[in-house]
C-alpha cells in the first residue's frame, strides 16, 4: 500500500542517515535473560559493571532477527520485549540498527507497521491518545484506525525509559481501552504495557536496567539485555577511534588493559570512548616512552580531567586542533561549564539526564554557546518534531560535571546546595558541603550519587589539580582540605563489620583522592596470603574494594584461613562476583554454609568455582549448598575435601546432582561418606550427564560402595575422571569396576590407588582394558599386584591403544613383573607415563626396560625411583637413551646409581637430544661421576632440569659441574644440596653457577 510504502521510506531515510559506524556485530546477538537481578534493580550502572567485572552471566543468546519471534514451535510470540543496558552500550543505536534492517525488508517481514518512538519525545506532551500519539509521530499514517484496531501487524518501539520524566505507577493505572481517548502520557504507556491499549502490537522497551524495574516482571513476555565488548570488538573500536594512528591505538589499549577497573570499565562503549580519547591524548602530549608512561590517567577523575582539557583545546581524535586563544578559551569555558555543572548537579538530584531549552534558559545557559567545540562534545542536541532537546554525550559526563560546579560552589556556599532554593539551615566551609554530598549519597537509596561523590573526592586529588589549575580549578587550593577529607573517609570506613557497597564506594573515594596506603597494605597481605588477624572493619572494607579491582583477584580469589562467620557474612555482596573462589581452612561451620548457600542460589552469583576444603562442614551444611545446586546456574566445580559431610550430606548433594546440571566437577575426598554415600551418588550418576569429575577417595566405601559406582557407570556417558584411591575396594570392586569398563568408553582417568588390589582384581581391570577404547590415565599405586599380575598387565598394554599413563609404583612387581612390562612396551605404540618405582626391580629388568626404549616411540616418562638397578641397569638404560628419541623424563632417585653408571649416563647425554628431566638424587655417583656429567653438561642441549642432590660429590664434584655450565645454556634449573659442600663452598658454587648461567636456578 501507499501509506505503508511511504512510512518504509521514512524510515530508511530518517534511521539509515543516522546509523553509524563501527562494530556492531554485538548488537545482532542479544542475552536471553529471566529477569533482572538484584543489583540490576539497585544499583548505579558503573557499580553494575564494577561489581560484575563487566561480564553478564551464562546466558543463551538470541539473534536480532528473531527477537519477536517464538522460541519453539508450541510458544507464540512475546508481546512485551524489554532490552536492557548500562548507559553507553547501545541501546538507541540497536533500536535505529533493528529500525533501518527492517525497513530495508531482510527481517520480520511480517510486521507491517514498526512505530520507533522515544521517551524524550514524548517527554514534551501533556495527554495524548493511541491515535493522536501516531499522527503526530508519523504524519504520513493516515489511518492510525489500522493500526489501533489490529488490523496490521505492528510493533511500537519505545527507547530510553530511564529518560522519561514521570515514573510509571502500574498500581495506579486509570483504565483506558479507547484508542481515540486522551489521556496523561504516563498513563497511555502503562495502559499499552497492560494490553489495554493496542492489545494486537507486539511493544519493545529499551531502558537502564534500574528504570526497567518499573514493568511490574509478570508482564515481561521477553528480556534481553545488550552485551559489552569483548577483546576483539575492543580492539576494533579504538582502531576505529584512532584509524590515521595504528600505533597510537594499540598503546591505548596497552594502558587499558593495564589498569583493571578502566579495562573493565570500557567493555561499554560510551565509556570507552571516554577512556580511549582521554589516555589518547594524554599519550600524543607526553615525553615519556609510550609503554612506560608513568603520568597516564589510573582514576576515573583523571580520565574525565584529561577529556575536559581535551575539550578545552579542541584536541580530538578525529579532527585538528583548533587555533583559539588560550585565556579566551579558558574565559569562556569557565562560564559554560558553570552553568552546565549546574544544570548537570540538579538534574541528576531530579533524575533528570533529558533537558530542553526551557532548561537552558532556567539555569542561565547561553543556547549560542552551544556550538563551541567544548560543548559540542559534552551536550547532544536532537531535533525533534516540535521541540529540540539536550542531553549530556554520557551520563558519567553529566555526573563529572556536577561534581565541578559542587566543588567550585562549596568553597563560597553558605547554604545547603542541595536545596536549589537556597532556603536551608547555614552551612559554612568546604568541608560541611563535602560531608553532606557523602551523606546524601549514603542515605540514597539508589546509589544515583555515588559517582558523583567519587568525582568530588577526586577534585582533591594532587594529580587533577595539577591537570586542571587555571581552566576549572585553582592551583595547589586542594592542599587546604585534602587530608581533613581523608580523615573523613576513613571514619566512614571505621564502623563495623557490616560491609555494604557504600563502604566499597567510600574505598573508591580513598582511591580517587589518591590515598591509597589501605588498600595496598591488604593487597599485599592477600599476595603473600597473610590476612589471617588482619581483617578489621577498615580492612575489611578495603577487601571488599579489592574483590572488585585488584588483579591479585583476577586469577582465583584466595581467602583461606583468614574469614570468620561475621567477616564472610559482610562479603557476601562482593564474594559473589568471583569467578574462583577459595575460602579454605577458614574452621567454617554449617552456619556459614547457609550464607554461602543463600548466595548460590541468587541470580547475580558469578561463582564458577568454589573450594570449601578443611573446613568444619557436616551433613547439615552440606544440605545448604545442595539446596543452593538446585536453582544455581554458574558453578562448574566444588571442592569439599575433608570435611565431615557424611553418608547424609553426600544423600543430599546427590539429590541435588539429579537435578543440577551445571556442576562439572565435585571433590568429596576424605568425608565418610562410606558404602551409604556412594549409593546415593550413583543413583545420581544415572541421571546426570553433566559431572565430568568426581573425587572420593579416603571415605570407605568399600566393594560394595564400589560395586554400585560400576553399575551406574555402565549406563553413564558424562563422567571422564574418577578417583576412587585409599577405599578398601580390593578385589570384588575392581571386579565391577572392570565390567564397567567393558562397555564403558566416556572415562578417560580412574585412579584406584591404596585399595588391597591383589593380581585377582589387576586380572580383571587388565582384561577389560584389552577392549575399552576410551581409558586414557589408570593409577594403581600402592597396592598387591605382585609379579603374578605382571603378565595380565603385559597382556593389556600389547593390546590397548589408548592408555597413556600407567602407575603402577609401590606394586610388589619384582624382576618377572618388571620383564613382563618391558616385554609388551617393545609391542605398545600409546603409553607415555609409566610409572614403576619401590616395586625391587633389580638390574635384568632394568635391562629388558632398557632394550624396549630402543624400539618404542611413545614413552615420554619412565620412573624407576627407590629401584635398585645398579650400575649395571644404568649402563643398560644409558645404551638406550642414546638411540631413543621421546624419553623427556627420567626419575632414577635412590636407584643404587655408582660413579659407573653416571659415566655411562653421561656418555648417553652427549647424544641424546630428548631428555629434559633427569633426577638422580640419592645416589653415589662422587666426584668420577660427577666429572663425567660435567663433560656432558657442556654438550647437550636438551637438559632443563637435574637433580644431583645427596650423590657424595664434594666440593670438587660441584666445582666441575659448576665450571660445565658455562657453555651450556639450556639447563634452567639444577640442585646440588646434601653434597657435603659446606654453607662457604654452597655459596661459591652458587655464585659461579649464576655468573655462568644467569638463567639457571641452582638450589645447593
Amino acid at each position: 500500500e501507499p501509506m505503508v510504502q511511504k512510512h518504509l521510506e521514512s524510515l530508511q531515510s530518517y534511521y539509515g542517515n543516522g546509523l553509524e559506524t563501527g562494530p556492531l556485530q554485538r548488537l545482532t546477538n542479544l542475552l536471553l535473560v529471566e529477569g533482572l537481578t538484584d543489583i540490576q534493580q539497585k544499583e548505579h550502572d558503573i557499580l553494575q559493571i564494577e561489581a560484575t567485572k563487566g561480564l553478564q552471566n551464562v546466558s543463551k543468546s538470541i539473534p536480532l532477527e528473531k527477537l519477536f519471534l517464538p522460541l519453539s514451535k508450541v510458544s507464540i510470540p512475546p508481546r512485551i520485549s524489554v532490552t536492557i543496558g548500562v548507559a553507553g552500550i547501545g541501546k538507541s543505536t540497536l533500536v535505529k540498527l533493528f529500525v533501518y534492517t527492517w525497513a530495508k525488508g531482510e527481517i520480520n517481514r511480517d510486521i507491517i507497521f514498526v512505530l520507533p518512538l522515544t521517551f524524550r519525545e514524548l517527554n514534551t506532551y501533556e495527554k495524548l491518545s493511541v491515535e493522536k500519539l501516531i499522527c503526530l509521530a508519523f504524519p504520513h499514517i493516515t489511518e492510525p484506525n489500522c493500526i489501533s484496531a489490529g488490523a496490521a501487524r505492528t510493533l511500537l518501539i519505545l527507547d530510553g525509559l530511564d529518560e522519561f520524566k514521570t515514573p510509571l505507577d502500574f498500581s495506579n493505572t486509570v483504565v483506558c481501552t479507547d484508542p481515540r481517548k486522551e489521556i496523561q502520557v504516563d498513563n497511555l504507556i502503562t495502559n499499552i504495557i497492560r494490553g489495554n491499549l493496542l492489545q494486537e502490537a507486539s511493544v519493545w522497551v529499551t531502558s537502564r536496567p534500574t528504570a526497567a524495574s518499573q514493568i511490574p516482571g509478570g508482564l515481561v513476555d521477553r528480556m534481553t539485555e545488550i552485551r559489552g565488548f569483548g577483546a576483539a570488538e575492543m580492539k576494533d573500536f579504538l582502531d576505529q577511534m584512532f584509524l590515521d594512528n595504528e600505533d597510537l591505538s594499540g598503546q591505548v589499549l596497552h594502558h587499558i588493559r593495564a589498569n583493571r577497573s578502566l579495562h573493565i570499565m570500557c567493555t561499554v562503549p560510551g565509556f570507552c570512548w571516554i577512556c580511549g580519547s582521554s589516555i589518547g591524548y594524554y599519550l600524543k602530549h607526553s615525553t615519556d616512552q609510550p609503554q612506560e608512561a608513568t603520568g597516564v590517567p589510573k582514576t576515573l577523575s583523571e580520565i574525565y580531567s584529561y577529556y575536559f582539557k581535551m575539550a578545552l583545546s579542541s584536541d580530538w581524535p578525529e579532527k585538528p586542533r583548533e587555533t583559539l586563544r588560550i585565556e579566551q578559551a579558558v574565559n569562556n569555558s569557565k562560564k559554560i561549564v558553570g552553568s552546565l555543572g549546574r544544570l548537570a548537579f540538579y538534574g541528576l538530584l531530579k533524575k533528570r539526564y533529558i533537558f530542553y531549552e526551557q532548561d537552558m534558559k532556567a539555569y542561565g545557559i547561553d543556547l549560542s554557546l552551544l556550538q563551541s567545540s567544548l560543548c559540542s562534545q559534552l551536550l547532544l542536541k536532537e531535533e525533534m518534531q516540535s521541540i529540540t532537546a539536550y542531553y549530556f554525550s554520557h551520563l558519567t559526563l553529566q555526573e563529572f560535571l556536577a561534581a565541578i560546579y559542587y566543588y567550585t560552589a562549596a568553597k563560597r556556599a553558605i547554604f545547603d546546595l542541595f536545596t536549589e532554593s537556597g532556603m536551608s539551615w547555614p552551612k559554612l566551609g568546604f568541608l560541611s558541603h563535602f560531608k553532606s554530598a557523602v551523606q546524601r549519597s549514603l542515605q540514597a537509596e539508589d546509589r544515583q550519587l555515588d559517582i558523583f561523590v567519587r568525582f568530588l573526592s577526586g577534585l582533591l586529588s594532587p594529580q587533577v589539580n595539577k591537570l586542571l589549575s587555571g581552566w576549572l580549578l585553582v592551583k595547589d587550593e586542594h592542599n587546604s582540605f585534602r587530608s581533613q577529607v581523608i580523615s573523613f573517609l576513613q571514619g566512614c570506613l571505621n564502623t563495623d563489620y557490616a560491609i555494604s557497597s557504600r563502604a566499597v564506594n567510600t574505598m573508591h573515594c580513598l582511591h580517587e583522592i589518591q590515598h591509597t596506603e589501605i588498600a595496598k597494605m591488604v593487597e599485599e597481605a592477600m599476595k603473600n596470603e597473610s590476612l589471617a588477624g588482619m581483617l578489621s572493619p577498615v580492612n575489611c572494607s578495603a577487601l571488599a574494594y579489592l574483590l572488585q579491582v585488584s588483579d591479585v583477584c583476577m586469577e582465583e580469589t584466595n581467602l583461606s584461613n583468614c574469614l570468620t562467620y561475621n567477616i564472610c557474612k559482610s562479603l557476601l555482596s562482593q564474594l559473589l562476583f568471583c569467578h574462583n573462589l577459595r575460602l579454605d581452612n577458614n574452621q567454617f561451620k554449617d552456619n556459614v554454609m547457609e550464607l554461602l548457600g543463600s548466595m548460590l542460589s541468587v541470580k547475580d552469583c558469578h561463582i564458577q568455582k568454589l573450594s570449601l576444603a578443611e573446613n568444619q562442614i557436616s551433613n547439615k551444611g552440606a544440605k545448604a549448598l545442595a539446596r543452593s545446586l538446585l536453582v544455581n546456574r554458574s558453578l562448574t566445580a566444588l571442592d569439599l575435601r575433608n570435611n565431615s559431610i557424611g553418608p547424609t550430606g553426600a544423600k543430599a548433594l546427590a539429590d541435588a546432582l539429579k537435578q543440577n546440571q551445571v556442576l562439572l566437577s565435585l571433590n568429596l575426598q576424605h568425608n565418610t561418606i562410606k558404602e551409604d554415600g556412594a549409593t546415593f551418588l550413583a543413583e545420581a550418576l544415572l541421571t546426570n550427564h553433566r559431572l565430568t569429575t568426581l573425587h572420593l577417595q579416603k571415605n570407605a566405601i568399600g566393594a560394595h560402595g564400589a560395586r554400585r559406582i560400576a553399575e551406574a557407570l555402565k549406563q553413564n556417558c558424562s563422567l571422564k575422571e574418577l578417583i576412587l584411591s585409599s577405599n578398601s575396594v580390593g578385589d570384588d570392586g575392581s571386579v565391577a569396576l572392570a565390567e564397567a569398563l567393558k562397555v564403558n568408553h566416556s572415562l578417560q582417568s580412574l585412579d584406584l590407588q591404596s585399595n588391597s588390589i591383589s593380581s585377582a582384581g589387576v586380572t580383571a581391570l587388565t582384561a577389560a582394558l584389552c577392549s575399552n577404547k576410551g581409558l586414557i590415565s589408570l593409577n594403581l599405586r600402592e597396592n598387591s599386584i605382585s609379579k603374578e599380575g605382571g603378565p595380565a598387565i603385559a597382556r593389556a598394554l600389547k593390546t590397548n591403544s589408548t592408555l597413556r599413563k600407567l602407575d603402577l609404583a609401590a606394586n610388589l612387581l619384582y624382576d618377572e613383573g618388571g620383564k613382563a612390562i618391558a616385554l609388551a612396551m617393545k609391542e605398545n605404540r600409546a603409553l607415555m607415563s609409566l610409572h614403576l618405582q619401590w616395586n625391587f626391580i633389580q638390574a635384568k629388568a632394568a635391562a629388558a626396560l632398557a632394550q624396549a626404549l630402543q624400539s618404542n616411540s611413545s614413552l615420554a616418562s619412565l620412573d624407576l625411583q627407590e629401584n635398585a638397578i645398579g650400575d649395571e641397569g644404568m649402563a643398560a638404560l644409558s645404551a638406550a637413551l642414546k638411540v631413543n628419541t621421546t624419553l623427556a623424563h627420567l626419575h632414577l632417585q635412590v636407584a643404587s646409581v655408582g660413579a659407573a653408571g653416571a659415566q655411562a649416563l653421561a656418555e648417553a647425554l652427549m647424544v641424546n637430544k630428548s631428555l629434559e628431566i633427569l633426577d638422580l638424587r640419592g645416589n653415589s655417583i662422587g666426584v668420577a661421576g660427577a666429572k663425567a656429567m660435567a663433560n656432558a653438561l657442556k654438550v647437550n642441549r636438551s637438559l632443563r632440569w637435574l637433580n644431583l642432590q645427596e650423590n657424595s660429590l664434594g666440593m670438587d664434584g660441584a666445582i666441575c659441574i659448576a665450571t660445565a655450565l658455562k657453555g651450556n645454556h639450556g639447563l634452567t634449573y639444577i640442585n646440588l644440596q646434601g653434597n657435603c659442600i659446606g654453607q662457604s663452598g654452597a655459596k661459591m658454587i652458587s655464585d659461579a653457577i649464576r655468573t655462568n648461567s644467569p638463567d639457571c636456578v641452582v638450589d645447593v
